[in-house]
């Protein structure tokens, strides 16, 4: 479990809990996140691990996850469940994420500050061992730098118009009828899919 997926205590307890049951159903956890307001959220962002997640899956997701959170009961307070998809403009939270979308634009952000900065966006130039590969502009000129992956606290792609056709394209493969996948919004509180469900 990284940090990149669960950040605080309390979501890498709820990650605990709800993983299993995720896996159980063919999914991955991509990032889980108990934000607070007047109202919690909940947020999950679930995927295939080949990609293509649906809104009927979120749905599934959601009803199999409060089952278990019922049981469990790890928030005190009333809460909104969400379980979305990872959105176009998706976070990278695992160190296959950064292979899997190698050549695409990103941005990364560091813990500590590294020569002088905390931020880097470039594109994705894959892994090598445990370090991530971002290719970025340094005084003119491109260079392929190498990230441990044990120092980003945030990484997400670039939402550009090559990435959401890219994107409409692989739907395209993977569906007989591509005007389901019918949102481009992205926000940084969820994806295109979301299947939310208030609990007490």
């Amino acid at each position: 479990m990284t940090d990149l997926i669960a950040k605080t205590a309390i979501d890498r307890r709820l990650a605990d809990i709800v993983t299993p049951v995720i896996e159980a159903m063919g999914f991955e956890l991509v990032r889980i996140r108990l934000m607070g307001g007047q109202r919690k959220t909940l947020q999950i962002m679930a995927d295939r691990p080949d990609g293509g997640i649906e809104v009927e899956d979120c749905a599934r997701i959601s009803t199999a996850v409060s089952a278990i959170l019922d049981v469990e009961d790890p928030i005190e307070d009333a809460y909104v469940l969400e379980v979305s998809s990872p959105g176009i403009d998706r976070p990278l939270t695992r160190l296959k994420d950064f292979d899997i979308w190698a050549g695409w634009e990103a941005r990364v952000e560091t813990t500590e500050m590294i020569d002088g900065r905390r931020r880097f966006k470039g594109h994705l130039a894959g892994t090598e061992g445990d370090e991530v590969l971002i290719t970025i502009e340094e005084k003119g000129a491109e260079v392929t730098i190498g990230l441990s992956f044990d120092w980003l606290s945030d990484a997400k792609l670039i939402l550009t118009d090559e990435l959401i056709a890219e994107m409409l394209r692989q739907r395209k493969a993977q569906e007989a009828d591509p005007e389901r996948f019918d949102s481009l919004e992205e926000t940084e509180e969820g994806g295109e899919d979301d299947a939310p469900q208030t609990r007490h």
